[in-house]
């Protein structure tokens, strides 16, 4: 069975197709900038073979247009990973939340409704994929639409945890609760360190630390609580997006002049790293920065930093204990230095990081020292094998 996974930004999109019979990765492809006329760029590779292109100057003024250039590659006599398109059986998306759907789905007529309303919870996300989605469903009609929501591995959340303080009858009636998301991510952590351990580790905080981010508390492979709730705009900073905020703020700046648009633009486009640093949300350019002097780009990692021991020591409390700390993600698997300073901050919980370990790169690594309490791992993740395992499961489902 062969599953392409399809991941959909507002200006970009990756595929990787598996062929799941032995879970192999055949080809792994991105289009850069879509949107755009004549500044695109392509990259693909023939995981099989090694034979790889790159393009860039293209002209992608949609969707249809980036994901033509996959299925041209993809099918193709000089770097094709497949003979016909057709073996393709299902795409597999990595969307993000619409009521009442919280599991893996086909996207069908009903579930891409409720996409279409969750996309007053998360625009930036589901908007894309409805798009991507839709000419997916033109360009591969036989092929089963997946949608693996990032809710679904939060569901075993208990409802005390997922409730806010405020009427019981929003929750009710208009589904305002902690969600979480990042579920892709968290749930192939679960199931990486269950192997890597041989089961050792049963109470686990796994931190997602990218340009979105989240941490959550997994105890015997599930998820139990997280930092993330009804929106992605909340729990720790991210790129661009404030996380955690006192909503009084959005009233406050209504008073003093400030529009809802320019509200929600520092919130969730202008907020978060970028917003304390002045400059980037990348966390390479603020190490950067900040290892030249800049101030403000000290402060914002700084205040990254400090969200997640505090999110640490909450989940900490919620488990009870602690057998292993998991960084994944782009700059969990990437930035040494955020490791390093949120591990020193929370030393007295067992954690004894291994500086030498934690300056290396690579696969799976455990980056604490031999006789740390509390082991400390770098897990690279992978989303797309998580999203594919999934629509595999639930096409073998709807075939008995």
């Amino acid at each position: 069975m062969k599953i392409l996974v399809s991941n959909a930004g507002s200006t970009s999109l990756k595929f990787k197709l598996f062929d799941m019979e032995n879970e192999r990765a055949l080809c792994d492809s991105r289009v850069e900038r879509v949107g755009s006329a004549g500044a695109a760029a392509f990259q693909y590779e023939n995981l099989v073979t090694g034979k790889k292109i790159a393009r860039e100057g293209l002209c992608v003024r949609e969707y249809t247009d980036g994901i033509n250039l996959f299925l041209s590659a993809v099918a193709g006599e000089e770097l094709g990973a497949v003979g016909d398109i057709r073996e393709v059986e299902a795409v597999g998306f990595k969307t993000v939340i619409a009521r009442g759907f919280y599991g893996t789905h086909e996207l069908t007529d009903e579930v891409m409704a409720a996409l279409h309303d969750g996309a007053r919870i998360a625009p930036a996300h589901n908007i894309p994929y409805i798009e991507a989605i839709n000419v997916f469903k033109k360009l591969l009609p036989e092929a089963v639409m997946v949608g693996a929501f990032e809710t679904e591995f939060h569901q075993t959340v208990p409802v005390g945890r997922q409730i806010y303080p405020v009427p019981y009858e929003w929750y009710e009636k208009y589904g305002i609760r902690r969600y979480g998301y990042h579920g892709a991510s968290h749930g192939w952590i679960a199931e990486a360190i269950a192997k890597l351990t041989g089961g050792r580790a049963r109470k686990v905080i796994s931190c997602h630390l990218g340009g979105s981010g989240s941490l959550c508390a997994i105890e015997d492979g599930k998820s139990v609580d997280s930092t993330c709730g009804f929106s992605l705009q909340s729990g720790i900073p991210h790129a661009s997006r404030a996380g955690d905020i006192d909503p009084y703020t959005f009233p406050y700046l209504l008073g003093e002049g400030l529009t809802e648009a320019e509200i929600l633009a520092g919130m969730a486009k202008r907020g978060g790293l970028l917003g304390v640093s002045g400059t980037s949300g990348d966390m390479r350019d603020l190490e950067a920065a900040a290892d030249s002097g800049d101030a403000c780009a000290k402060l914002a990692i700084d205040m990254y930093v400090h969200a997640i021991v505090k999110s640490i020591g909450a989940l900490y409390a919620v488990l009870g204990g602690l057998d292993a700390l998991v960084f994944t993600g782009g700059i969990g698997e990437n930035s040494a230095r955020v490791r390093s300073e949120v591990c020193a901050r929370v030393r007295h919980l067992g954690i004894w990081l291994d500086a030498e370990k934690n300056a290396s790169r690579g696969a799976a690594r455990m980056i604490a020292l031999e006789d740390s309490p509390v082991e400390a791992w770098v897990i690279p993740a992978n989303e797309e094998l998580n999203v594919a395992r999934r629509a595999m499961k639930l096409l073998r489902g709807q075939r008995g």
